[in-house]
Parts: structure tokens; C-alpha cells; sequence
């Protein structure tokens, strides 16, 4: 019997700050789909929303304290180093060349999923990993199908598989995750940060006390 090769899992995101909801998610993810670790990758210039507040090298290294202690968490720069606009595409393909065979599963929200479709070159992603969607309780796919964009539902809907313990991670499919509802927001952090209100339990200390260090979210 071949014994299951564990497999990575990518997350990646602006973590401006990371916080406690990014955290569990990562846990979770690498926990459920019996990954050997969970990369989270700060993005450098994101493509589909507006400029992260702090800069690269501060979310990088906040990042960095969050993940200290848990020895199956990791974190990624290349997007940090990048000088142009991240795709989620080109940093899948480095990653592929990188680790050859290895299972790569891509970790995204729900509500990314939903609008996976103006994603750039989105078709070539399943060629590259498994998707795992972050579902919240609460989450509809029925409801979502009745007003998802039809090329989508097309594409995604037949490579949705069931949950299995363990799971196995393998290229082109997509796993629906249910994940523990922490209502947690990297913006109400920078809003109690620039308001000198506590943001205790919310983000952990070391992360935290490096913002207060360096004025991060301060007007």
C-alpha cells in the first residue's frame, strides 16, 4: 500500500493586519485536509482591490510574529518581493515548478469563489491545484447557483467533491471547508488602532505591539 503523500496548502491575502480569523482559517485548512504545512503569502500589490495601509515589508513581517510557535504555519514572500501586480496564477505556477508533484491545495474564500470568474486566466488554476473554499455556516450553494455566473457554475460544479477525514488533496478539485465563524476584520482592527481603542484577543500580542510600534494605522 503507498502510503498518501501530505500535501501544502496556499493562502494567501493582504493580512493587513493578520489577525485571529486568518489564523484559525490556516489551522483549520491544514488540519482538515491533513496538509504537511499552510503557507500564508502576503500579497504585494493586490489586483483586485485597493493598496493595502501598511507597506509590504510591515504585513510581511507582522506575518511572521503571528505564525511563531506553530511549526505547521509558514510564511511565503515572494509576492512581497514582486514589482509588478500579484496574480494568484503566476504564483501558483512558481510554486508547481517548485514542488514538482507535490498536492497543492489553494485556500480562498467564499466570497472570492463567488466571483472566481474575473479572476485572471481562472480556468488554468484547476490545472494547478485543489481549491478549498472557506464556508462559513450559513454558506448556500444551492442559493448561490441560482445567480452564479453560468460559465462558472459550469466549470465548478462538476469538480466539487465530498468532505472525506483525511481528505485527499488532488489537483482540479474543489472541496467546500467548513471553518469556525470568528467575526474578525482586519479594517475594525485599523479602526480601533487609529481610534487608540484595544485591539486585544483580536490579533495576537506580537503583531499587535509591532503596530503600535511602528504607528501603523495611526491618522
Amino acid at each position: 500500500m503507498v502510503a498518501r503523500q501530505a500535501g501544502i496548502g496556499i493562502f494567501g491575502g493582504t493580512f493587513d493586519p493578520i489577525h485571529y480569523g486568518h489564523l484559525r482559517a490556516a489551522e483549520e485548512f491544514g488540519e482538515t485536509l491533513g496538509l504537511s504545512e499552510v503557507r500564508l503569502i502576503p500579497t504585494g500589490a493586490p489586483p483586485h482591490r485597493g493598496g493595502p495601509v501598511a507597506s509590504p515589508a510591515h504585513r510581511l513581517a507582522m506575518a511572521q510574529l503571528a505564525v511563531e510557535g506553530n511549526p505547521r504555519l509558514k510564511v511565503d514572500d515572494r509576492e512581497i518581493r514582486r514589482d509588478t501586480l500579484c496574480y494568484t496564477i503566476d504564483t501558483l505556477h512558481e510554486l508547481r515548478a517548485e514542488l514538482g508533484e507535490t498536492p497543492l491545495a489553494w485556500l480562498i474564500g467564499a466570497d472570492s469563489f463567488y466571483r472566481l470568474s474575473s479572476w485572471r486566466r481562472w480556468r488554468e488554476l484547476f490545472d494547478l491545484a485543489m481549491l478549498a473554499v472557506a464556508c462559513r455556516p450559513g454558506f448556500d450553494l444551492d442559493a448561490w447557483r441560482d445567480h452564479a455566473d453560468p460559465e462558472l457554475l459550469a466549470e465548478v460544479l462538476p469538480r466539487i467533491q465530498p468532505l472525506t477525514i483525511p481528505a485527499t488533496v488532488e489537483r482540479g478539485t474543489i472541496a467546500l471547508l467548513p471553518t469556525t465563524p470568528l467575526a474578525l476584520s482586519a479594517t475594525a482592527i485599523r479602526q480601533r488602532l487609529a481610534d487608540h481603542r484595544s485591539a486585544r484577543y483580536l490579533a495576537p500580542a506580537a503583531v499587535l505591539d509591532y503596530a503600535e510600534r511602528h504607528l501603523l494605522y495611526r491618522p
